[in-house]
C-alpha cells in the first residue's frame, strides 16, 4: 500500500511537470509574438519617417528656386528700342527632371523593396534624379539649340 501511494504521487509530479513546461512554452510563444510585432510596426514607421523626409527634401528644393524678375529703368525714349527684353527665369529642364525623377524613384523603390521600403525609396530616389537631372539637360540643349537656330535665322 505505502510503495503504490509512492508511485501515484511520483506520476502525478511528473504529470505536474510536463504541464508546467508546456505553459512556460506557451507564454515564451506569446512574448516572441508580441516582439515580432513590434518590430514590425517599427519598421513601417521608418518607412513612413524615410518617405516623409524624401517630400520634405523635394519641398525645400522648391522653395529654394524662386523666380527673380529683371526691373530696368530707362532714362531717355531712344534706350527703350536698344534694351532687351526682361526673360523669367524658371526651372532648368534638368532641375524639374531631377526632382520628377527623384520623386518617381522613391515611390517605385519603396514598393519594389517590400522588406525595406525605406532604403528601397532612397535608392530609388537617388536613382530617379539621376537619370531625371540627364533627361531634363538633353531637353534643354535641344531647347537652346532651337533658339540660337531662331535667333539666327532673323
Amino acid at each position: 500500500m505505502k510503495n503504490l501511494i509512492i508511485i501515484c504521487s511520483l506520476a502525478l509530479f511528473a504529470i505536474s511537470c510536463k504541464q508546467t513546461a508546456n505553459e512556460a512554452g506557451v507564454v515564451d510563444d506569446s512574448k516572441q509574438t508580441t516582439i515580432d510585432s513590434m518590430n514590425v510596426v517599427m519598421e513601417k514607421q521608418k518607412a513612413e519617417i524615410a518617405k516623409q523626409k524624401t517630400i520634405d527634401s523635394m519641398q525645400a528644393v522648391a522653395d529654394n528656386k524662386k523666380e527673380r524678375t529683371v526691373v530696368v529703368h530707362q532714362a531717355a525714349a531712344t534706350q527703350a528700342s536698344a534694351a532687351p527684353e526682361a526673360k523669367k527665369k524658371g526651372w532648368s529642364g534638368a532641375a524639374k527632371g531631377a526632382v520628377i525623377g527623384a520623386g518617381v524613384g522613391a515611390v517605385t523603390g519603396a514598393i519594389v523593396n517590400k522588406h525595406n521600403s525605406g532604403a528601397g525609396a532612397v535608392i530609388g530616389g537617388l536613382a530617379g534624379a539621376g537619370v531625371g537631372a540627364g533627361t531634363g539637360a538633353i531637353i534643354d540643349s535641344q531647347k537652346k539649340k532651337k533658339e540660337d537656330e531662331k535667333n539666327q535665322n532673323k
